[in-house]
């Protein structure tokens, strides 16, 4: 087993991978940029190291400056986490040449599908179920993708080959819009990824997105661990994630983990991935990608089947065979997953920056909550702005999403704004609690969020005052700012 490993990540997943190292009695090395000197992530680790830049590309996105940490100080090992160099073959590769071994797949598996193109073509004639569309050339005319799509039929939707995350995305209802639509998915392909190519598929209106945890060994041993629902999402970004989907039964729910199994398979899969697939209302399903990573809501799927999948990644790259089969495995429950972004949902989802000047997390039996910041986080424009990520678990869909709203309305961050109201007024809403989702449901359904006359902050510490910490929200307020210091804080404290 390794000795040391390097988290080449920051925020919640590098302390969540720092969790499960300690937990292991594996050493653990954080880096950071400048900006995260005093990140949670660094204070997590038993050593940390600086990569002397500001922005991902200065300091994340170094292979060169990361490789050069793990030679120092001696790492047997680099996990990823998501995002970042998570994806990328060249880092991989890089690992194997320094004699550092990657917590990940294979770089040839990374390489292959992480161009969709190649992907659907490698897993299709694999006997995937692939969405019927085009994955050939991509220096088409306009006439000639107005033959292609016209063959498809509208709506088509336009994807980029290389990354994801809804970049280089468009749907298209029509000829008329086909242009224009080409032409923005391209330049934001290459402005995102170096890479302008895109493709054609047929667009699945009220289609669900399903995904398959996935895992191999070096053994030859492949598994799923069940799917995790990701229909509720805002521009192509997942919002709510769950587990087990309630549009899944027995038989799908086989005949998609075979298919996932399937596709892990025909490319020698090894380690942790997740097999996604579109899903439409008479039980079709159609492969989108694979993302050849450990996903941000694996939580979802440690919930109900307990097990540690960072251990898991683990022990496989160790060399370690897995320790269950297909049939040792079984779902317990239900669990569901939301993001906490530092943004303002009633003002367009604008990112919301600063300090946090108190911050406390919902408590309960089940409530989990995977966390990169604290009191005293400053929250800048140079990464991501997820804050944390709130997990319950309940024996049943209903139960986990009253505990998900209780949770959620036991946040206090004070100091920015954040989505924690918008979360829980689409997890509350009527239509997500029968389970009738899919992709398009937020453009469907506008989920109201107004902007209090007075702001949060002051709004909950004054009420504190006036009613002498009898409300729940201003408790939590006030025990969270006295936990900070009332002199480690600004504005709204002093204010009154």
């Amino acid at each position: 087993m390794f000795k040391k490993i390097l988290i080449a990540n920051r925020g919640e997943i590098a302390v969540r991978i720092a969790r499960t190292c300690r937990e292991m009695g594996i050493a653990t090395v954080a880096v950071y940029s400048e900006p995260d000197r005093a990140g949670v992530h660094v204070g997590a680790a038993d050593e940390a190291y600086a990569l002397e830049g500001v922005t991902s590309g200065e300091s994340y996105l170094r292979i060169d400056k990361i490789i050069a940490i793990a030679q120092r100080c001696g790492a047997d090992a680099i996990h990823p986490g998501f995002g970042f160099l998570s994806e990328n073959a060249k880092f991989a590769e890089a690992c194997a040449e320094a004699s550092i071994i990657f917590i990940g797949p294979k770089p040839d598996a990374i390489r292959a599908m992480g161009d969709k193109i190649i992907a659907k073509d490698t897993l299709g004639k694999a006997g995937v179920p692939c969405v019927p569309g085009w994955s050939g050339k991509t220096d088409l005319s306009i006439d000639e993708l107005n033959t292609i799509c016209a063959d498809v039929g509208y709506p088509v939707l336009i994807k980029a080959a290389a990354g994801g995350g809804g970049k280089g995305m468009r749907v298209v209802n029509n000829a008329k819009e086909l242009p224009a639509a080409f032409e923005a998915a391209q330049r934001e392909a290459n402005a995102a990824f170096g890479d302008a190519r895109v493709f054609v598929e047929k667009y699945v209106e009220q289609a669900r997105h399903i995904e398959f945890q996935i895992f191999g060994d070096t053994h030859g041993n492949v598994v799923h661990l069940f799917e995790r629902e990701c229909s509720i999402q805002r521009r192509h970004q997942k919002i709510v994630e769950e587990s087990p989907s309630v549009a899944l039964d027995d038989d799908l729910r086989a005949r998609m983990g075979a298919a996932a199994v399937t596709a892990a398979q025909a490319i020698n899969y090894i380690n942790a991935g997740t097999v996604e697939f579109m899903l439409d209302d008479d039980g079709n399903f159609y492969f989108l990608e694979v993302n050849t990573r450990l996903q941000v809501e694996h939580p979802v799927t440690e919930m109900v089947t307990q097990l540690d999948l960072v251990r898991l990644q683990i022990d496989i790259a160790a060399g370690k065979p897995l320790p269950f089969k297909q049939e040792d495995l079984t779902q317990r429950g239900h669990a569901m997953e939301v993001r906490v972004y530092a943004e303002d949902a009633a003002r367009g989802f604008l990112p919301s920056t600063g300090t946090i000047e108190a911050y406390a997390e919902p408590r309960g039996a089940n409530v989990r909550v995977d966390s990169g910041v604290t009191t005293g986080t400053e929250v800048t424009v140079h990464y991501d702005p997820m804050l944390s990520k709130l997990i319950v678990w309940g024996p049943d869909r209903a139960t986990a999403i009253d505990r998900m709203v209780t949770a959620l309305r036991g946040y206090c961050i004070l100091g920015i704004t954040t989505n924690v109201e918008f979360l829980a007024a689409v997890v509350d809403h009527p239509q997500h609690r029968s389970g009738a989702i899919y992709t398009r449901f937020l453009d469907d359904h506008q989920i109201a969020v107004e902007k209090p006359e007075i702001a949060p902050d002051e709004a909950w510490i004054l009420a504190a005052v006036v009613a002498g910490q009898n409300t729940p929200r201003a408790n939590i307020a006030m025990a969270a700012m006295a936990e900070a210091g009332p002199w480690q804080t600004a504005g709204a404290w002093k204010a009154y």
